[in-house]
């Protein structure tokens, strides 16, 4: 049985309480005659960080009392730059932060400093915190919006699973150029790299399946304020496909868009959906909108008057 996939349950799992490296669950009556083994495969635990933990002493239990060391000290992975993060949830398993626009989720060259990921870096080390800094997923530097960490390796590997099986749900609202007609739909073409440009994206036929749904939230005489959501997850997404459509978004310049009104593309990450790893509780964050885009729709909400 794989245990990265939660079976039949005969209780409802709980949340535990860290204490240090450990996390400590009690189980109910049903379970305390059970061996072990068998109380292991009813929790949320991979098959390979299980046999880790049996293999390295990290699983205890006394009575009905359980104790599993999913805490274990890290080294963080990035150097630490300090800035200030608007942090938008934590617990013991994850971290929620709201990407400002501007900075890059992680470095992509090597040596290159002052991404999400360093500032992360930091504020594990200011706050104490021997976690290793694991981004679930990624925005592109002049998007803003939630950003998904995982806090050991446990949460890592349930979000990533969730993320292939798009259990991880992101929603977001952009302002795109002209009228959009229809009030809601779905743009399912595939995307792949532009042969003619290093970093642009393209709709091309050999590209990756990549399904936007959309929805009009407010009409503008020459721009459409927009809700979108993801069943993939391809570079540029949103941006190759309402460019495709002749929508490109506002200030988004290598797309075809316009910079009139703002300097960078006008998309925001609204809303982040996951569940948490060891309960399956659904948990919901949302970003506020940034000072850019509030602007923006002030002043065309003012051309309509």
């Amino acid at each position: 049985m794989d245990r990265g996939a939660r079976p039949h349950q005969p209780f409802r799992l709980q949340a535990g309480k860290r204490k240090g490296e450990w996390y400590e669950i009690r189980l109910p009556d049903t379970m305390a005659a059970v061996p072990l083994g068998g109380v292991l495969r009813h929790l949320p635990l991979p098959a390979k960080l299980c046999g880790k933990l049996l293999q390295e002493g990290g699983v205890v239990r006394q009575g009905r009392q359980l104790r599993l060391r999913l805490f274990p000290r890290e080294q963080p992975g990035f150097a630490s730059d300090w800035m200030d993060l608007n942090v938008l949830y934590e617990d013991d398993f994850a971290l929620v932060v709201n990407k400002p626009v501007g900075i890059e989720v992680h470095p992509s060259v090597q040596g290159q400093r002052r991404t999400l990921a360093n500032a992360v870096a930091a504020y594990y080390e200011a706050t104490g915190q021997a976690c290793r800094v694991r981004h679930i997923h990624r925005l592109d530097k002049e998007t803003t919006g939630p950003v998904l960490y995982a806090k050991n390796e446990l949460a890592h590997y349930v979000f990533d699973k969730a993320m292939r099986e798009k259990k991880i749900e992101r929603v977001y609202l952009a302002v795109a150029e002209g009228v959009i007609s229809a009030n809601k739909g779905t743009i399912d073409k595939p995307i792949g790299q532009d042969r003619h440009h290093p970093t642009r994206r393209r709709v091309s036929p050999t590209g990756e399946r990549a399904v936007t749904r959309f929805e009009v939230v407010e009409r503008f005489p020459e721009h459409t304020l927009v809700r979108l959501r993801l069943e993939t997850g391809r570079t540029h997404q949103i941006r190759v496909h309402l460019s495709y459509v002749g929508h490109p978004l506002a200030g988004d310049g290598l797309y075809g868009g316009t910079r009139r009104h703002i300097r960078r593309q006008a998309l925001h990450g609204e809303k982040l959906i996951w569940f948490h790893p060891w309960t399956g509780e659904r948990m919901e964050v949302r970003a506020p909108l940034p000072d850019d885009m509030a602007a923006l729709l002030n002043e065309l909400r003012r051309t309509r008057v």
